[in-house]
């Protein structure tokens, strides 16, 4: 058997670490916090002394972001709206966001508070920063801000990597949609209230969603996000299908919307997709499902326009 012998150069190491460990003034130094420095979507920079650990998201859409770029163990707070993921359950309900609870959200103990941009969340913001509490405030109207608030919000919750990756995948997800084969005669009214009747135009998100999945919308020469019309201009502009958004179906069955061939021919589809309601980074997938439920529903027969002009 071979002697066992000790290096002196082993010795040396290994005292020099023990004398490291026991000596104070040999340790190794705790890291510097990082100060971070974030620009929201008023303009208004926000300074923060270290990336957030305490972070009440006041944004159903940030947080849900929050969550997919694997930062969600930093959320102690969220509106009573945030509902996806499952995960999003466990963190206390501040209540709801449109405007928030202020008293609510201090009790969390936040360290940057995220809020959605809106003359509604203006007088919180403001009490917030009155109060030393780092506020944010975004826009998460359009299905592009998922990318560009993942690009800015990862290195704020560094999570740089993943957010980049996600932005990337989202980016060319929508793209390749977009590149897919459209039918134009395929026209679509978004209707989102019925009573009085509101309409979507292209200033709404579910517009680029029905765009993205093949459907034109018949109210694009909106630009503003909805707005009123009548019963007889929808009925006039003859819709192939009609997509309800955020209202009841049975009100369609109504005497009056017969007049509307696409109801009367029930070629009518509520959209019930959760991932729907709001932009995020679910949408990809949702589109491509709304694709597969419009071409059926554009494909079944439009028979009376051809019953009148027959008369």
């Amino acid at each position: 058997m071979a002697p066992f012998v000790i290096h002196p150069r082993s010795v040396l190491t290994s005292l020099t670490l023990a004398v490291a460990a026991a000596v104070p003034g040999c340790r190794r130094p705790a890291p510097v916090p990082r100060p971070i420095t974030l620009v929201d979507d008023a303009g208004d920079t926000v300074r923060l002394v270290a990336p957030p650990r305490r972070i009440v998201s006041l944004n159903p859409v940030v947080t849900e972001l929050v969550f997919a770029v694997g930062a969600g163990d930093r959320l102690v707070g969220r509106t009573s709206q945030c509902d996806f993921p499952p995960e999003t359950a466990r963190v206390p309900d501040v209540g709801g966001w449109l405007p928030p609870n202020i008293e609510a959200v201090l009790g969390r103990a936040p360290d940057l508070v995220l809020l959605y941009a809106s003359p509604s969340t203006a007088p919180a913001i403001g009490r917030l920063r009155a109060l030393h509490v780092p506020a944010a405030a975004f826009r998460t109207d359009r299905l592009r801000d998922i990318s560009r608030l993942a690009r800015v919000l990862g290195p704020v919750l560094e999570a740089d990597p993943a957010a980049t990756r996600l932005a990337a995948w989202y980016d060319s997800s929508l793209a390749a949609l977009d590149r897919a084969h459209r039918d134009p005669s395929g026209t679509v009214a978004l209707v989102a209230w019925n009573n009085p009747l509101i309409v979507l135009g292209s200033g709404s998100f579910v517009s680029e969603m029905v765009e993205l999945a093949g459907g034109r919308n018949l109210f694009a020469d909106i630009s503003a996000s909805s707005a009123p019309t009548s019963l007889e201009v929808l009925a006039e502009r003859d819709p192939r299908a009609v997509l309800v958004a955020g209202t009841e179906t049975g009100a369609f069955t109504r005497p009056e919307w017969q007049a509307v061939a696409a109801v009367r021919e029930r070629r009518l589809l509520p959209l019930v997709d959760p991932a729907l309601q709001r932009p995020s980074p679910r949408a990809p997938a949702a589109i491509a499902a709304l694709r597969h439920t419009l071409d059926s529903v554009l494909a079944r027969p439009a028979r009376s326009r051809q019953v009148v002009n027959d008369r």
